[in-house]
């Protein structure tokens, strides 16, 4: 599991970018990998799937 810090969450559209820890790379998120909730500034661990337009976050948890 990657971890980072979620850098924008649009819940309306569903949609946002995740700043990996290790690399400051940003990856996008879909609410369709969401196990929990997330909000900006919140710290998550995700896995990375390759997606259409580049490195989607899947099952990704907010970490407590």
């Amino acid at each position: 599991m990657k971890t980072g810090k979620v850098k924008f969450f649009n819940e309306s559209k569903g949609f946002g970018f995740i700043v990996e820890d290790d690399s400051n790379q940003e990856i996008f998120v879909h609410h369709s990998g969401l196990i929990d909730k997330i909000r900006e500034n919140d710290q998550v661990e995700y896995e990375v799937t390759e997606g259409k337009k580049g490195l989607n976050a899947v099952n990704v948890k907010r970490m407590q």
